[in-house]
């Protein structure tokens, strides 16, 4: 595997039982997948509801097991692996979810709910080192320090966001899993925490898998972009080739139903406007 290679999904194939069927039948979430998740790079994965984009993103986090194929994290395959062999690459994996209101724990003060996968993973054990790790991360997400003794509840959705960011980061993982981490917000809200991204998978180095149905906001975020299809991998280009030159009939219906591409600012993509 190329040492620019971070994550490399060879083959997998994942299928669930149909609940409420007289008959053992199955359906095929995941068919046969391959791609490569590339050292620093943002990877975008597009399609709609239901064609298996998050079932792909769990089973490269290993919270779902694949029926077949291979996983290989930084060289390692992971497929195998559980318990303790599994847990180092688990702190090196971090994921932002769709709905901030629903995986922050509104029971938690927003200091405790950074705090806690560095007190998981004794990172920062000393209380100052600790505390002082938090303001860094809450200025990195551009969040106000009055945000720590409140609340998931007592902020806006995309203060909640921003929180799952900074959690998600907290342990310096070097992927990065966006599940349709921006749908839920408005659109205004949308280009804050998309252009926060950018600058974090710059100023850390990260590598990043971005899950979203819409291809204007895959557009700006990504180096590369994999159009799934009914659970599988249909096609893959750099959004500039993809954008002009699609090749699937499946990638120009997709294309085809976006009202307006988003207009960037200075000829470029540095900043993401609705």
């Amino acid at each position: 595997m190329s040492e620019n290679v971070l994550v490399s999904v060879h083959n997998v194939t994942k299928s669930f039982s149909l609940a409420g069927t007289f008959k053992k039948k199955r359906h095929t979430a995941v068919n046969n997948v391959s791609l490569d998740i590339l050292k620093g790079e943002t990877l975008a994965l597009v399609g709609e509801s239901g064609c298996g984009k998050s079932t792909l993103a769990r089973l490269i986090m290993r919270l779902t097991e694949p029926d077949s194929g291979e996983i290989i994290f930084d060289g390692t395959d992971i497929t195998s692996l559980s318990g303790r062999a599994l847990r180092p690459f688990r702190k090196r994996m971090q994921m932002v979810f769709q709905d901030p209101a629903s995986s922050l724990d509104p029971r938690m003060k927003i200091r405790d709910i950074i705090a806690e996968p560095m007190e998981i993973w004794k990172i920062c054990p000393d209380r100052r080192e600790r505390a002082e790790r938090i303001m860094e991360l809450l200025e990195m997400v551009e969040l106000k320090e009055s945000a720590l003794d409140k609340y998931p509840d007592q902020l806006s959705g995309g203060q909640r966001q921003r929180v799952g960011i900074a959690r998600a980061i907290s342990i310096d993982p070097e992927l990065i899993i966006c599940d349709e981490s921006v749908s839920a917000l408005d659109v205004s809200v949308q280009a804050q925490i998309l252009n926060l991204l950018k600058r974090l998978k710059k100023k850390l180095g990260l590598s990043c898998l971005f899950i979203s149905h819409d291809l204007s906001v895959v557009d700006f975020i990504a180096d590369r972009v994999c159009v799934m299809l009914n659970g599988e991998i249909c096609e893959t280009a750099e959004p500039d080739i993809l954008f002009t030159k699609p090749q699937h009939e499946y990638t120009r219906y997709l294309i085809s139903s976006i009202p307006e591409i988003k207009a960037f600012i200075n000829g470029g993509k540095n900043e993401y406007h609705q």
